[in-house]
């Protein structure tokens, strides 16, 4: 395998829709209903009925949406070698996503913005969904704007009273579902309402559809880009914004805006608005040495160009040494530049304003972060950084909501 790191995937897919349509004769007898509707809607006799009767009261229903949690052979990516997923995982999953996802945004837009607005079809795949051709791994992808696959639900953790969630499994969570799920929902909601033309104008040049998985953390972050799929295409940055705003941890913030920061992407008064993005995101810690975004070091990288021999240099936080290393196609060499204790001291000190007209690095983030949060407001009546602030904090009570309120049933 080559050493290339993994990169995340999302894909869209566009499904057909067609309608069929079937002519009455006149003098006909309508009853209400030519099918038989003496059946359940859930079936008593099958083993999984607690939990599909659960399904049907608290998504069908509700919702008019569908858990499809057992495998959907036609429905999956033929490409991969999936499986099914675990049908305890797929129950506790299903809650996550009632307590983290529909409650949150019925909470923040009201009772009929997921009626309305929310995905028709769940469907849950056990297994990674790995290419080794274009070493990426898709964690998720919509059809149609109607049903969103999620992949890797084997690998989540069953909780257990003895084995309660920490904050490493809610990253994971985060990573393997819930980004999923946000990223493919905003696509939802854009393809409804489009989001402004401007946003693609802020960094356009640098988007690259075909060798985006081959960008490490810093050259994405340096170019104004908040993960390396976002530099894919205009939409996936869009969405991507969207998605990484409610559900990345402060840790992977303070991480994108130092790289974004360390490169000359920075302009007069950013600084200013990267602590007031700082406190929007609720992130505290900025002089406590303990925290993981303190005491690193800025290194400076110089590459050299095996053919030509040509030198080229730029800086790279240490904790991003070994993802720049890794994805680096000439050789590379680092020099300790500069070692800080606090970011606030290197945000204050080691930062360079660049006022030239090319926008990039923290000063792009800015910028779209800023439109995003605009459209989101003023097309759907939702406040980015509420979503977050209520996701993290049903976050941090997601081992008390499991014990109250979920029972996981043995076949």
């Amino acid at each position: 395998m080559s050493k290339k790191m993994k990169k995340i995937l999302y894909t869209i897919c566009v499904a057909a829709v067609v309608a069929a349509f079937s002519s009455c004769r006149g003098g006909d007898d309508f009853t209400e209903s030519i099918f038989d509707t003496t059946t359940p809607a859930v079936d008593e006799s099958k083993a999984t009925y607690p939990f599909d009767k659960w399904l049907y009261d608290n998504f069908v229903v509700p919702y008019n949406t569908e858990i499809q949690y057992e495998f959907n052979f036609p429905a999956s990516q033929l490409q991969y070698q999936l499986t099914p997923a675990d049908y305890k995982k797929s129950q506790l999953l299903a809650h996550f996503i009632k307590y983290l996802f529909y409650d949150v945004y019925t909470k923040s837009a009201g009772e009929e913005f997921m009626k309305k607005y929310g995905p028709r079809i769940f469907h849950f795949i056990g297994s990674k969904a790995y290419s080794p051709t274009t070493e990426t791994e898709t964690l998720g992808y919509a059809s149609g704007g109607v049903k969103i696959t999620l992949i890797n639900v084997n690998e989540m953790k069953l909780w257990t009273p003895q084995s309660e969630y920490n904050a490493a499994d809610i990253e994971r969570l985060n990573k393997d579902q819930f980004h999923t799920m946000h990223h493919e929902f905003s696509h939802i909601l854009h393809q409804t309402k489009s989001y402004p033309v401007n946003f693609g104008q802020i960094t356009p040049s640098d988007y690259d559809g075909r060798d985006w998985q081959k960008r490490d953390s810093v050259l994405s972050h340096s170019l104004g880009f908040i993960t390396h799929y976002a530099s894919s295409a205009t939409y996936e940055d869009f969405v991507e914004t969207l998605s990484c705003t409610i559900t990345d941890t402060d840790c992977r913030w303070m991480y994108t805006i130092i790289d974004a920061c360390a490169n000359g992407g920075v302009k007069e008064g950013d600084k200013e608005l990267v602590y007031e993005l700082i406190d929007s995101l609720q992130i505290a810690g900025l002089d406590e040495p303990n925290k993981p975004w303190n005491r690193f070091k800025i290194l400076k990288e110089t590459s050299t160009d095996s053919e030509t021999g040509e030198e080229t240099e730029r800086f790279v936080p240490s904790f991003h040494q070994t993802d720049a290393k890794a994805n680096a196609e000439n050789a590379v060499t680092y020099e300790d530049e500069t070692s800080y204790m606090t970011f606030r001291e290197y945000l204050d000190t080691w930062v360079q304003v660049d006022n030239g007209p090319e926008t990039k690095g923290m000063n792009a983030i800015l910028k779209k972060l800023e439109i995003a949060q605009k459209w989101y407001t003023e097309k759907w009546g939702l406040y980015l950084f509420q979503i977050r602030k209520e996701v993290k904090a049903r976050q941090s009570k997601v081992n008390e909501y499991v014990r109250e309120n979920v029972t996981i049933y043995d076949l």
